[in-house]
């Protein structure tokens, strides 16, 4: 996922210390307002009151963190279309998009830890090996002060998603979104208040924190564990801050993930499949499908339809009078690194079969539904993550050549496979190097929230959803109770004559292979044990 810097970008290379964010709607350029920054000492301050305000929230019931959960879930309700259309202003993306692709998931992950949170905290009892008199445990304690570095693709979501898990976890959550969507921060952060003050919960236990790089970094060093989304660059940022104390770091970063539509594939699911895949959000998404790896024999037929239904799709202000299908990149930087990819492709050899041009200038930030084909492999947009309405198509020759294809870059975050055949399926899904994988639909493993969600290599580690996802947010505790009333001290010091003897002998007989050399070994040991109880040599 792209975004201006890991932990924030500075306006300007003033040394004056930042005081306000400029906020703009990136379809129409309309200025929002301004946001205040949250200095380092102010976040600080914050921190310490969010830390004291955790106290009592890690000692309540799991009742009662529920209580709070279900009044955010009431809150997104009642004002979805209010929350759509903030998100709309302030991202540029369209209604539909958000309200499927933000409000939707929150509820979704809320109804989920309701109902599964508890389960997946709850102590859990584990073998105590080779301590029969023991009983083993492994307790899910909150880690404190949670902090969320979010980026701008997904206002709602990226505040949220993070949070209900963190929070059910007994944490209190400060979270710093990106500058170029500090707009809806106030809105959203009301979400939290209503919530808490109905459950009679301090406000402090939830805060959005607004501002730049200096900001972040404040909050990486205070919190107890980052939750960052963003690029592959910006994690080592994230990691190199975070080394300085310490600080343990879950990283959601890009993807360049691929879509494969096997000779078999039914052609029209898998031409809507592919179009969710890279136009939601204006691509926009970290899991967008940004390879389109097309074997031989339905190469021809996908293409034909994709190109048919891109060159249908509608572009514009999404809260303007005409009804839109794509909406406006959210960044003027994002806008320009789509069209330096475009062009870079297009100068090597790539067709452009629909799109490949800034859309409506006159209006704001927009880059028209693109579909590029016969990509040269020197084309930088095959490597780096492009994160725009850019669909790029590569021909494969065979199942092989399309794994060796998917496989071919420094990322893994998800990836689709498009076939009627449920062992070829599993074949490619097996071979796939990436976090998840979904068959014949386009991204549905984040909305089944008991799955992880995360990637391997430039993709980052740590999972956010499902019962890893709730457990990253604790420190796994593991202990040991006394499984009777009574017992007897194991004794280690003074060292007797025959402790080696014993230890050696006990460990063979626990663990030599073949009843032989085990019994040989109880044989030793007991000999051993004798001499010792009679003090002899």
């Amino acid at each position: 996922m792209t975004t201006s810097a890991a932990i924030g970008s500075e306006p300007t290379k003033s040394n004056s210390p930042v005081r306000m964010i400029p906020c703009f709607d990136p379809a129409t350029r309309t200025k929002l307002g301004e946001v205040p920054v949250v200095s380092p000492a102010e976040l600080r301050e914050r921190v310490a009151r969010a830390r004291a305000a955790q106290q009592a929230w890690r000692e309540t019931s799991f009742a009662e963190r529920r209580r709070v959960l279900g009044y955010i879930l009431d809150h997104l309700l009642e004002h979805a279309d209010e929350l759509a259309a903030t998100v709309v202003r302030d991202a540029g993306k369209t209604r539909e998009n958000a309200m499927v692709g933000e409000v939707w998931p929150v509820c979704e992950k809320i109804r989920n830890t309701i109902a599964r949170g508890e389960e997946h905290l709850r102590a859990e009892k584990m073998s105590a090996g080779l301590f029969l008199h023991k009983k083993a445990e492994v307790h899910y304690q909150p880690l404190g002060v949670i902090g969320v570095i979010a980026p701008w693709n997904y206002p709602l979501q990226n505040i949220l998603g993070p949070t209900i898990p963190a929070l059910f976890a007994g944490n209190a959550v400060l979270i710093k979104p990106s500058e170029h969507v500090a707009w809806s921060s106030a809105r959203f952060q009301r979400i939290f208040d209503d919530a808490l003050d109905r459950a009679g919960m301090p406000r402090e236990l939830v805060q959005v924190v607004d501002g730049y790089a200096e900001t972040g970094a404040a909050l990486v060093a205070a919190a107890d564990k980052i939750i960052f989304t963003g690029s592959m660059a910006n994690g080592r940022r994230i990691i190199e801050t975070s080394a300085a104390t310490l600080t343990p770091v879950i990283l959601e970063l890009g993807g360049k993930d691929a879509f494969i539509v096997c000779d078999d594939a039914d052609i029209e699911r898998a031409a809507h499949a592919a179009m969710a895949g890279i136009f939601i959000a204006a691509g926009q998404n970290c899991l967008a499908a940004e390879r389109f790896i097309v074997m031989d024999g339905a190469y021809d037929a996908f293409v034909s339809r994709v190109v048919e239904l891109t060159k249908e799709l509608r572009q514009g202000p999404p809260l303007g009078d005409k009804r839109v299908d794509v909406g406006a990149m959210t960044t003027p930087m994002q806008l320009e690194i789509v069209e330096k990819l475009v062009a870079d492709a297009v100068a090597k050899g790539a067709r452009v079969l629909a799109g490949g041009h800034r859309n409506h200038p006159e209006l704001g930030d927009f880059f028209a539904p693109t579909i590029l084909a016969d990509v040269p492999k020197d084309a930088a947009i095959l490597e780096e993550e492009t994160f725009g309405p850019v669909m790029v198509i590569i021909r494969a020759q065979g199942e092989d050549d399309a794994v060796r294809i998917a496989n071919s870059t420094q990322y893994g975050l998800s990836a689709t496979v498009m076939t009627k055949s449920a062992s070829r399926a599993r074949r490619l899904v097996d071979r796939i190097v990436a976090g998840g994988t979904s068959v014949n639909d386009f991204g549905f493993t984040y909305m089944a929230m008991d799955l992880p969600f995360g990637g391997v290599r430039g993709s980052g580690f740590g999972r956010l959803n499902g019962r890893e996802g709730i457990r990253a947010c604790t420190n796994p505790k593991a202990v040991l109770y006394d499984r009777f009333p009574f017992g007897a001290p194991a004794k280690i010091y003074p060292v007797g004559t025959f402790d080696y003897d014993i230890a050696r002998e006990t460990i063979r007989t626990i663990y030599s292979r073949g009843v032989v050399n085990r019994v040989g070994a109880l044989g030793r040991l007991a000999k051993a044990a004798l001499f010792a109880v009679r003090g002899g040599d």
